[in-house]
């Protein structure tokens, strides 16, 4: 490939979802206005963008799932249904002045480091063709919830009727008066399940583990509350910085001391007793792990829904998928009109690692087969120069707002570049030894956790049942951590000639947000 093919840019970012956006109005905000971001769907907003499913919404307070330079006096409750967040990344987008430099239905095939022109050739594909860009650095922001993933289950892809992942919903599928199952008892299920239920002839949950649901204690914002969000400065803030504290609170139990989970199991098993009657079903859908080992939902409708005359929870397990029917594996078999698979997403296998060829000729996802998923700081990898992810490794979390990490990550990439403008580095990347003594350290803190010992198995853990997916301990520890780019932790290449990009901007230091709030 020539010089010639290629399209030169500073810095490439790819997913236009919270990460992906934040990462760029930053870029612009410290000058760094040579970037494109490329998006393979046909907008913003990333997970919001595409799960429209029945019922979606967000079970993080509104106060902080959204960016501490860009709050929302117009939330209409405490926790924001879909529209509305997509609506919010939206005008966010617009009002940042850097939608010019993003390029829509665009996907990212490969991405390789070439050593020689120290820079990232990135191929994609779009509406428009396929193109290289040759960057500098690569701001990989593709979302931890973002790739579907279906079941291994014998028959399904005989299935007749008609099938979706809920990441995928078909909206041209009228349910009224249909047969319906649902695979899956997740954060998605429970939302969509008492949708469902109000309108199909019937329904059958398929349950492998029973989850954890609190009561939803939502709230809808008077007039009067939003107008003192958008007029009496502070008070919004302080609002939010409740919520954040209320929150990180939960962290003792998950992460310190999981027997301090117990007031939250016992509202949880109240919740349970509210929802049904039946003994039978009561002890189908309570759990015999610690709450918090999997993700907790929260919902009032859920249980209801569940006891309703048209809906089964079955938890006999799935044997096979036949044209038109479920069987279990106690033989019963239920025919269907309509397939449902809400089985989550792909975690612990990151889709984006087996695209990325880094140093040494491998993917990332062969790395990572060899040393397990891990990154230094869940922001960057060794073999992988010049490479920063967005929700990366271990910065997941079971309590909080994914928002506020997405915030941190995102100050410690642009202290990255601002030192290796300062310093012309053509490349920046992690020594193996710190990546082995940071993750180290991290499943030491999480042997503890309840995630570990919580008695259960989750999509948290790799296939040898390491947590590589959770932060174990408080936000405000990581935004400390990830407040300054510490490059004695890195290898690092001087550019040849001067500085590693064309022109030198202005730099902004501030940090609207330098406190948990």
């Amino acid at each position: 490939m020539t010089t010639a093919d290629l399209i030169p840019v500073d810095h490439l970012i790819v997913g236009a979802g919270f990460g992906g956006l934040c990462a760029a109005i930053k870029l612009e905000e410290d000058g760094e206005r040579d970037f494109v971001v490329i998006e393979k769907g046909s907008g913003v907003g990333g997970t919001w963008r595409d799960n429209t499913y029945p019922g979606a919404a967000c079970d993080v307070p509104s106060q902080l799932y959204s960016y501490s330079f860009a709050l929302n006096p117009d939330w209409s409750m405490s926790f924001s249904p879909q529209p509305e967040i997509e609506a919010y990344i939206k005008k966010v987008a617009e009002s940042s002045g850097t939608l010019d430099r993003f390029v829509f239905d665009t996907a990212m095939t490969a991405a390789t480091w070439d050593e020689t022109r120290q820079r990232w050739l990135v191929e994609t594909e779009g509406k428009t063709g396929k193109k290289t860009y040759a960057a500098t650095t690569l701001i990989a922001g593709p979302g931890a919830l973002s790739e579907p993933k279906l079941p291994e289950i014998e028959g399904i892809e005989g299935f007749q009727g008609e099938i979706f992942h809920s990441a995928q919903w078909n909206h041209d599928i009228d349910l009224a008066g249909k047969r319906v199952a649902v695979i899956g008892t997740g954060a998605s299920a429970i939302q969509i399940v008492p949708e469902i239920q109000k309108k199909a002839a019937r329904v059958d949950v398929y349950q492998r583990t029973a989850p954890w649901v609190l009561p939803r204690n939502e709230h809808r914002y008077s007039k009067l509350e939003k107008a003192a969000f958008r007029h009496v400065p502070g008070v919004q803030r302080l609002a939010r910085a409740a919520v954040y504290w209320g929150l990180e609170v939960r962290v003792l139990g998950l992460a310190v001391q999981p027997k301090l989970t117990l007031a939250h199991q016992l509202m949880a098993q109240n919740n349970i007793r509210r929802g049904i009657k039946d003994p039978e079903l009561r002890r189908k859908v309570t759990p015999d792990y610690t709450l918090g080992c999997k993700r907790t939902l929260i919902s009032n409708a859920y249980y209801p829904a569940l006891a309703a005359d048209n809906v089964d929870l079955i938890t006999d397990g799935i044997a096979r998928v036949s044209e038109n029917a479920i069987v279990a594996k106690d033989g019963a078999t239920r025919e269907i009109d309509v397939l449902v698979v809400a089985t989550g997403f792909y975690t612990t296998d990151l889709p984006i690692a087996h695209t990325l060829t880094g140093s040494k000729g491998r993917t990332m996802a062969e790395r990572f087969t060899e040393t397990g998923m891990s990154a230094y700081k869940g922001t960057t990898v060794p073999e992988f120069p010049n490479l920063f992810f967005i929700v990366g490794p271990n910065t997941g979390l079971g309590h909080s707002s994914m928002v506020y990490m997405i915030e941190s990550q995102v100050a410690y990439v642009r202290d990255a570049i601002r030192t290796m403008r300062t310093n012309a580095y053509a490349a920046v990347e992690p020594t193996e030894d710190a990546t082995s003594a940071w993750n180290d350290d991290l499943q030491r803190k999480m042997a503890n956790t309840v995630w570990s010992e919580g008695g259960c198995a989750s999509w948290y853990l790799d296939e040898h049942g390491r947590n590589t997916t959770l932060w174990p301990t408080f936000t405000f520890l990581f935004r400390h951590l990830t407040s300054k780019f510490d490059v004695d932790k890195y290898v690092v290449t001087a550019a040849p000639t001067g500085p590693t990009v064309s022109t030198s901007p202005t730099v902004s230091t501030t940090n609207e947000e330098s406190v948990p709030a």
